[in-house]
């Protein structure tokens, strides 16, 4: 395929069939134009740019040697699939992504016929192909299926489910390892040490050669035993190389070879399109590969907001003075705080120690500090371990991702009533990450199971001070606090420890009740003060805790104003309003007026957490709006009723 002048490569390319045409010298200059494209886009809009920057190649030579989308690729995590998405059509949509309404940043089945599977969360792709592989047996088509996984995502237990099974059920599938040894954070583990006990290309080679010589300098035999060794799925030289594993879950293992090499890939995988049954090819690559400041701190740039394409720095402009820390790292300083102070605090993360503000834990307890990998099941139930044996381990994790470990939250924690703390960040909307990520959810999956106690903070201040509540609680509790920065107010010198179960008045007011939970407070907060402008007294109580509810604060205020919101960012199915609906009818209370505020029963899209939260009424314009409503339609009801009692 040629160029037309002052055209680039890049721009003729509309689906992966046209990769077929190109030569591997066409496919490597495409490669650097999908990394300028890359690096040019992630600088303004923010988004995954070391994971996607470090499988270039193997995109293009995945597309290039396989047909799709009749071919699937399955991504997992799917935060490398940029190049995917460029050469799959979206080329000129890609400037909108992780924008509203524009490109997800992760594969989306509604999106393209080329996203095979969507994914946002680990370890899920071996499994999805495996389905799909299945299901090609069953139809008798020739497609391949391909599962592209990190070797982070290999620590996540659900992939050696996978494997296991695949390896007893010997169909056609293509696993492909992409070994960065990354996930977002370096990884840690006895496996991560044994995918990294690969010799190096040249060490390998060396050992091949010599090999070779040696058996070829038998006179009869050595050629012929030779060409047996080649052939052999148990060669001598997978001993040394992660092959041994793989062998033994009965996958053909090839490699390792090289990532950035297009010629090492497009042979290979030309190779594996012939194999028979399950095959594993272990890809070294780079995370960052080709944008210096991202190869230096992968970890820095794998997820990250606009920056500076020259220097690599944020583009944050502080405005008005500092900003006030993020909730983040409060938990962290906090954490090392009351580490200092007692003795069995223990901190626990999957995969996470900078996302999760634990870093400066780990810094300063490295003996109490564990990173377990992408294995949130795992992290549940060794803490509850500790916790039996008398220890106060804080599970820090975002959101969304403890999710993946309800059963073990349920049957190894509050069965047991064990006192495990879970702290939850990017509670509530995260933003462009999207509905993979979003932690809208929680609220209503752990209220519901017994023992369990659910606290969120109104503020940075509050935080602290529910971490300390936790460690002084004698069984699960768990808070949720969001995404971003905190609101600025003053912190304790001294950590308090809250009444279980109490909330308080931050607000008073006759003519309509705010009720509203964690960082929903300073929303109602600020409606209240629009309120008062147009004539409304709105009172807001901040719960605190969504279990136990202050039953007595709720009702005495309710019964006092009788017009009710209730305001959370989660769901509202089985969420906070539902909760205190609840009380409400086993008081036998029935409201004049209530209307609940949060989530609807929908994922909720990508864009900026405010921008969502106007989208869905639950900023401080929205709950004005509602509690306006509220007191008209209300007000009118009454009018009614004095005519009507009046005629009589």
């Amino acid at each position: 395929m040629k160029e037309k002048e002052g055209q680039t490569l890049l721009s003729t390319i509309d689906s992966p069939a046209q990769l077929k045409e190109l030569s591997l010298a066409e496919l490597s200059q495409l490669a650097q134009e999908i990394r300028d494209l890359i690096i040019c886009t992630v600088a303004q809009n923010g988004g995954h740019l070391a994971p996607n920057l470090g499988v270039v190649e193997l995109t293009l030579a995945l597309h290039h040697v396989f047909d799709t989308p009749q071919d699937r690729i399955i991504w997992d995590v799917g935060h490398q699939a940029y190049a995917h998405k460029i050469l799959t059509g979206r080329r000129e949509q890609f400037a909108t992504i992780r924008q509203f309404e524009g490109l997800s940043g992760f594969p989306k089945r509604s999106e393209s016929k080329y996203d095979a599977f969507g994914a946002g969360h680990a370890s899920t792709s071996i499994s999805a192909a495996l389905g799909m592989a299945v299901a090609n047996s069953y139809k008798a088509t020739p497609h391949k299926v391909i599962a592209v996984i990190g070797d982070g995502s290999m620590t996540g237990g659900m992939a050696f489910e996978a494997l296991n099974h695949a390896g007893d059920l010997d169909k056609n599938l293509i696993v492909i390892l992409n070994d960065n040894e990354m996930s977002i954070s370096p990884n840690v583990g006895a496996l991560s040490s044994f995918l990294s006990r690969k010799l190096s290309h040249k060490t390998i080679l060396y050992l091949k050669r010599e090999m070779e010589n040696i058996l070829k300098s038998i006179p009869g035999v050595g050629p012929n035993i030779l060409q047996i060794i080649k052939r052999s799925e148990s060669s001598f030289f997978s001993f040394f190389t992660p092959g041994m594993l793989f062998h033994a879950l009965k996958f053909h293992y090839i490699g390792p070879i090289k990532g950035h090499r297009m010629d090492r890939l497009v042979e290979t995988l030309q190779a594996t399109k012939h194999i028979e049954g399950p095959v594993l090819v272990h890809v070294m690559t780079q995370k960052g590969r080709g944008y210096e400041p991202a190869e230096c701190d992968p970890t820095g740039f794998h997820g990250v907001g606009s920056f500076d394409i020259e220097t690599g720095e944020s583009c944050k402009i502080p405005s008005g003075g500092p900003c006030p820390p993020s909730y983040t790292k409060v938990f962290g300083e906090t954490m090392v705080r009351l580490a200092e102070q007692d003795p069995r605090v223990i901190a626990i993360t999957a995969a996470m120690p900078q996302g999760t503000g634990l870093d400066l834990f780990a810094e300063q307890f490295p003996e109490r500090f564990f990173d377990v990998g992408i294995a949130e099941q795992h992290a549940v139930t060794f803490a509850a371990g500790l916790a039996a044996e008398g220890y106060k381990p804080v599970v820090a994790v975002y959101s969304t991702f403890l999710q993946r470990s309800y059963d073990q939250i349920i049957h190894d924690v509050c069965l047991q009533n064990l006192p495990v703390i879970f702290a939850m960040d990017r509670g509530g909307l995260v933003g462009d990450d999207g509905p993979t990520h979003h932690g809208v959810f929680d609220l209503s999956f752990l209220r519901s199971i017994p023992n369990m106690v659910l606290m969120a903070p109104r503020d940075e201040k509050e935080l602290q001070n529910m971490l300390k509540t936790a460690v002084n609680h004698s069984g699960p509790i768990a808070l949720r606090y969001p995404r971003g920065n905190g609101t600025g107010v003053a912190l304790d010198d001294e950590l308090q420890s809250l009444p279980i179960g109490k909330g308080e008045i931050v607000r008073a007011g006759d003519d309509v009740l705010l009720i509203a939970v964690g960082s929903s407070v300073q929303a109602a907060l600020e409606a209240a003060d629009r309120l008062e402008s147009k004539g409304i007294d709105a009172a807001v109580l901040n719960a605190r805790f969504v279990k136990p509810l202050d039953q007595e604060l709720i009702l005495s205020w309710a019964k006092k104003v009788g017009r009710i919101i209730t305001i959370e960012e989660n769901v509202l199915q089985g969420g906070f309003g539902s909760a205190v609906l609840e009380m409400f009818q086993e008081a036998s209370y029935f409201p004049r007026a209530f209307v609940r505020k949060g989530l609807p029963d929908a994922f909720v899209q990508h864009g900026s957490q405010s921008r969502l939260r106007n989208l869905h009424g639950i900023d401080a314009e929205g709950i004005e709006q509602a509690a306006e409503e509220l007191v008209k339609r209300h007000h009118g009801q009454v009018l009614r009723a004095i005519g009507q009692t009046a005629r009589r």
